[in-house]
Order: C-alpha cells, then sequence, then structure tokens
C-alpha cells in the first residue's frame, strides 16, 4: 500500500485532480487527492509496524510473552496495568479488555499512584507498564513499589535497555517502527503496536483459562453482544407452552396445538415422549390441500427434526436457524422436547 501511496505521489497534480475532483470549498493547493495520498501512507506505516510486530513475536519477543503470559495466569491477586500520555490510553482500554476476558484488572494512573494509590496494591497482585520510551518519570515510583514489594513486573516498551526494560521481570520489546505522522512524532504506530500486543496477551491469557463463550456472557450481560451470547435455555419456551402432538393424532389436534401456541410449528412425539418429527404451518397447508385433515400427523410430518442444546448461544440458535431456513429448534432432553425456540424470541432481544 506505501509503494502504492508513493506512486500516487509522483502523480502530476493533474492527474491527481482528474481522479479526485477539487472541492470548491477547500483550499485549491490541497485537494482530495492530496489527502488520499496523507492517508493511504498513514495506514501502511501502521500496517508496515504491524508486519514488523508479528515478525518480531516469531522470535525474542515471542519468548518474552510467553513468559508474561505464565506470570499473570498464575497471579492470585488482580492484574494492574498502568501508564502515561497516550500509552496510559492504551493502559486504560487493555484493562478491560483483560478484565472482560477473565483476568481480574483495573488501571491505576502512575501519577495518582505516587499519591497514594499505592496502596491499592498488594503482594499477590501483578502489574504491566506500558511506555514506549520507559523513561517515563511519572512511572518511577510505581516501578521502584514493584521492586521493593517483590510485585512481578511485564514492561511494554521499544527500549530494551530503559530504566523501564532493565528494572523489568519480563520486557515486552516492540520493534522499532515509523510513526504515520509526517512529522514521525506523534504517537499513532507505537500506541497501535502497545494495544495490539496487549490484546496478544489477553488472548494468550483467555485461551491458558480456557475461558468460553458462556464466562463471555456472564461478563457481557448488557447490549447486543450480551443478547447474542444469551444462551438457548434462556430463552426457551418450556413446559406446557412447548407444542407436541402424538404422532397418531389427527391433523385437527395438530392444528389446535400449533394455533393456540403460536408458533407455527408444533413437534410429533411418540409413545415414550420422545420427538419423532415436527410439522410447521406450511406443511399443515399442503396436507389439507392433499385432503389429509383426518389422517394421522405421523403422514404429514418431517421426520429427523432439527435440534439444539439449552447452553448454546443465542447467536448459534439464529445462525442454525438461517442454515437451515427454520423459525424454530427445539431443546431435547434424551430425546424428549422440554423447550423450543423461535427466531422472534431471538430478535426481540437483538440477536
Amino acid at each position: 500500500m506505501r509503494e502504492a501511496a508513493t506512486k500516487f505521489a509522483l502523480l502530476p497534480r493533474d492527474a491527481k485532480a482528474a481522479a479526485y475532483p477539487a472541492d470548491p470549498g477547500l483550499d485549491a493547493d490541497f485537494g482530495p487527492a492530496d489527502d488520499l495520498m496523507v492517508a493511504a501512507l498513514a495506514v501502511a506505516r501502521q500496517i508496515e509496524g504491524l508486519e514488523a510486530l508479528r515478525e518480531a513475536l516469531s522470535g525474542e519477543l515471542g519468548f518474552a510473552l510467553a513468559r508474561a503470559t505464565r506470570i499473570f495466569i498464575s497471579l492470585k491477586g488482580r492484574l494492574i496495568v498502568t501508564g502515561m500520555g497516550k500509552s496510559g490510553h492504551v493502559a486504560r482500554k487493555l484493562a478491560s479488555t483483560f478484565a472482560s476476558t477473565g483476568t481480574p484488572t483495573f488501571f491505576v494512573h502512575p501519577s495518582e499512584a505516587s499519591h497514594g494509590d499505592l496502596g491499592m496494591l498488594r503482594p499477590d497482585d501483578g502489574v504491566l507498564v506500558i511506555s514506549r520510551s520507559g523513561e517515563t518519570v511519572e512511572l518511577s515510583d510505581i516501578v521502584a513499589y514493584t521492586r521493593r514489594a517483590k510485585i512481578p513486573l511485564v514492561a511494554v516498551t521499544s527500549a530494551r535497555e530503559s530504566a523501564l526494560g532493565r528494572a523489568a521481570d519480563v520486557a515486552l520489546v516492540l520493534p522499532e517502527v515509523v510513526e504515520a505522522c509526517p512529522n514521525g512524532l506523534a504517537p499513532t504506530t507505537s500506541t497501535t503496536a502497545q494495544l495490539v500486543l496487549g490484546d496478544t496477551l489477553a488472548i494468550c491469557l483467555l485461551s491458558r483459562r480456557g475461558f468460553s463463550s458462556r464466562d463471555f456472557t456472564s461478563l457481557h450481560p448488557g447490549g447486543n453482544l450480551g443478547a447474542r451470547l444469551k444462551t438457548v435455555e434462556d430463552l426457551m419456551h418450556r413446559g406446557a407452552d412447548v407444542p407436541t402432538t402424538h404422532h397418531a393424532s389427527t391433523l385437527a389436534a395438530a392444528i389446535i396445538e400449533m394455533t393456540s401456541k403460536r408458533l407455527g410449528v408444533t413437534g410429533v412425539v411418540d409413545d415414550e415422549g420422545r420427538l419423532v418429527g415436527v410439522v410447521t404451518d406450511g406443511d399443515l397447508r399442503r396436507a389439507l390441500e392433499a385432503g389429509f385433515y383426518d389422517r394421522p400427523t405421523s403422514e404429514a410430518m418431517r421426520r429427523e427434526p432439527l435440534s439444539i442444546a439449552g447452553d448454546a448461544t443465542a447467536h448459534e440458535a439464529l445462525a442454525k436457524m438461517t442454515r437451515n431456513r427454520v423459525t424454530c429448534l427445539f431443546v431435547l432432553d434424551r430425546g424428549r422436547p422440554v423447550g423450543i425456540v423461535s427466531v422472534h424470541d431471538l430478535l426481540r432481544i437483538g440477536v
């Protein structure tokens, strides 16, 4: 992308203007074509930074990440994340990600730590410090405190020989990158690398902990994400609300059952109460057109009905319904229907 952006930058101004006509409301000397060039170069530098990070993870940085994972997965206390300036904003985001994926975490501002918040750290905690230079003055007190209290310290920095890099139990040393800023100064590519490395550490901890979608649901009960992760068991109709018809009963009985339960479907059960088929409103219409009104339901049912586990997520239920072009799924217990979930149940909660 950077090569393409550079080639674009070398085009004559009239060629660029032909591709992106000037906006009369903007400075004629710096039009949309120039904006495109700047944007393309900025994105290209970010991509190059991530490519460098991926390459570094195949070497020493990868081994350091594994050591950091072992330290944090064994903590009996919490993970404390800190940083100053732009790195501090990244640290706040990462603290939220760690906490939401099963690692009890909170952010401590380094300046506040120097004014009493060091008391928030306990001996069984661990600390993750983020600083590109590794020489941020505001971090000195919290770093020194971890050394005195023998609290595990992991650093994310671009300077191995910095004060932070030397003090840390594990230094996650980021590769040198070019900032996306034209001046090479504003933290952009470097903060992207910090964020991605921190997210990678969170995923390593999640994987090591065996953190499941159900665990995720318990920590994300609100919003669209919470809705998608609710389980079928949370949403399904139960007991007398589950439409079922005996296989030997007539279609007239199936119509009554389907109408009273208002789900557009009824399950067909055998003498043992096991689900052996399903009849939809479409199946009923076709059967009635063929004169099956007084015939057994078993003659109109679809065999091998679809079902889903009660602990499946709402998202998984919707995907299965969409894939099979059905609007309801039965939940079985040893072959017997104990619940049913419909697409309307899923849409109502915002899946």
